[in-house]
């Protein structure tokens, strides 16, 4: 998320809160760390557990509350709408039948509007120029999508913005030749420094005429420095004779200006790169296009979701307005926390989407799209670059909390280093030591041995769900924190879990455990557990 507020001064403030899923080996490289807490592990069950009346009901039980929720945030969002557009300015088009558009959300109309203005366009031509190096220069294409990618990163950012990408790239390159983690880590954190200082901000704003140009500018570099980072860090892993030829400068700006994830990812680990890039799963032109029709039909229909989530839900600006926040019911608060988490997921699917799609007609494996915004809110896969380097669970619990500590510590820092973020990494932490002390304590011998003499599957199963819906429900609580802020999460927590509202507790409570059954049926039926 991209929410834009008055700092000092009055000066513009950004606060990028992106989430970037990774592939490559553990389940993916070259992000930030996993950080769910619905991570309770059973012992593996069979698919048809539970009775499918049950897992029916639950569903239609899950349903009913969330769409129950979503109507009363609708009723309330017609009920304030003109105080919301004399104090946000709600926007008229005619996409819905002439309904009022929630603009609040900087980060989305940020992206859409790039993409009207010139991504799309130039997507299609790296889509354009991909293919045509495929069949005419298959062994060069590496470095023809390079070149085209510069060229692209100049029509958008200009030579300033160019020679700043490259002059990161180049530093970084330098710095991880020395082949020390240290001052690898060092070295990102010291470049990432570098884009808050305020007297280097002002000197890129006067190479743009708007002040979205100099957005875009940040973010790339932000992104970037994912990319040199990963780079970095597996250039220290490898043993000094190992593939030279792979990890050399000309790969690494291959591996930067790869421009369908140049601006706003996903990420793609280095080794995974240059080996799909060197041994790329092509199809035949027929299949590329049925492959392209379907991608595009799934982009338009979340967009589509998306358009319509915020033309019938002004959640972003009820979150701006606190008054109407803490005078709304309980169940319009509720159902504003659920579609805010939603159109984040939603919101994903079309950002990291598009690029996604475009990796897939190189001939390239992308990192699997969100599964769900209320249990994926962070990076996948630099759990081993800074977990496992930091001694991760092999050093006790002392060393597991240091590393655990690190990772969020990461995160919030690539995110912005903003106090709302540290306190959504503060308790994500907090969260995930508490749930690995549970898993701890459910896997000693005395305790699995009590609950499978005392319960049946079916009732273990329903324990696992009860016990993951609270897990769940601190986490869409935690991601209000990360999404709109501290003050937003008080709220939450002072009218639903202090105030004595036992009935709205537990009716969350059952909507989850109902979520979670669902889940948790859904993965026992593909043999794999979720976390």
């Amino acid at each position: 998320m991209l929410p834009v507020s008055m700092g000092e001064g009055g000066r513009m403030t950004l606060k990028k809160t992106c989430g970037l899923p990774v592939a490559g080996r553990e389940a993916g490289a070259g992000g930030m760390a996993v950080a769910r807490l619905s991570t309770l592990h059973w012992e593996p069950v069979t698919p048809a557990m539970l009775p499918q009346w049950e897992l029916a009901l639950c569903l239609l039980a899950s349903l009913g509350f969330h769409f129950y929720s979503f109507y009363e945030v609708y009723k309330a969002s017609r009920e304030h709408e003109d105080e919301l557009d004399q104090e946000f300015e709600l926007e008229t088009d005619s996409l819905f039948g002439g309904l009022k558009k929630d603009p609040t959300d900087f980060e989305w109309n940020f992206w859409l509007e790039w993409g009207k203005r010139s991504l799309v366009w130039l997507f299609l031509g790296h889509l354009a120029v991909s293919q045509l190096a495929t069949l005419l220069a298959k062994k060069l294409r590496p470095w023809i999508v390079m070149v085209y990618g510069m060229w692209a990163c100049w029509c958008v950012l200009g030579a300033p913005g160019v020679a700043m990408v490259f002059l990161h790239t180049t530093i970084a390159f330098c710095v991880a030749q020395f082949r020390s983690m240290l001052l690898s880590w060092l070295c990102s954190l010291l470049l990432l420094s570098t884009l808050r200082l305020h007297s280097v901000e002002e000197v890129k704003r006067r190479w743009y005429k708007t002040e979205n140009e100099y957005y875009l500018l940040q973010f790339t570099l932000t992104v970037r420095c994912l990319f040199y980072t990963s780079f970095s860090l597996e250039l220290c892993r490898q043993p000094p004779p190992a593939q030279r030829a792979l990890y050399s400068f000309p790969w690494l700006l291959a591996y930067v200006f790869y421009y369908p994830v140049f601006h706003n990812g996903p990420i793609l680990n280095f080794p995974e790169f240059c080996r799909q890039m060197q041994q790329p799963e092509l199809s035949s032109p027929k299949h590329s296009l049925c492959l392209l029709a379907k991608g595009v039909g799934r982009l338009l229909c979340w967009w589509w979701l998306a358009e319509l989530m915020v033309h019938l839900m002004y959640m972003h600006a009820l979150y701006s307005s606190i008054p109407l926040l803490e005078s709304v019911s309980c169940w319009t608060l509720g159902g504003l926390a659920l579609a805010q988490v939603l159109f984040f997921y939603v919101k994903y699917l079309v950002l990291f989407g598009a690029p996604a799609l475009l990796m897939r007609l190189d001939g390239l494996t992308p990192p699997p799209l969100p599964r769900c915004v209320s249990t994926m809110f962070s990076f996948t896969g630099m759990w081993r670059y800074v977990y496992i380097p930091l001694g991760g669970s092999q050093h006790g619990l002392l060393g597991t909390l240091l590393s655990t500590a690190m990772t969020f510590a990461f995160v919030s820092y690539w995110h912005g280093s903003y106090e709302d973020l540290w306190c959504w990494a503060a308790l994500n932490w907090l969260g995930v030591t508490v749930e690995s002390g549970a898993q701890r304590l459910l896997e000693m011998p005395c305790i699995r041995e009590t609950l499978t003499r005392y319960l049946s599957p079916q009732a273990r199963r329903r324990l696992h769900a009860l016990l993951a819906s609270c897990s769940t429900s601190m986490l869409i609580l935690f991601n209000l924190v990360f999404l709109g802020g501290i003050h937003v999460g008080k709220i939450y927590w002072y009218r639903i879990f202090l105030q004595g509202l036992e009935v709205i507790v537990i009716t969350i409570q059952l909507t989850k455990m109902c979520c979670s059954v669902g889940d948790i049926a859904l993965w026992g039926q593909k043999g794999e557990w979720p976390g």
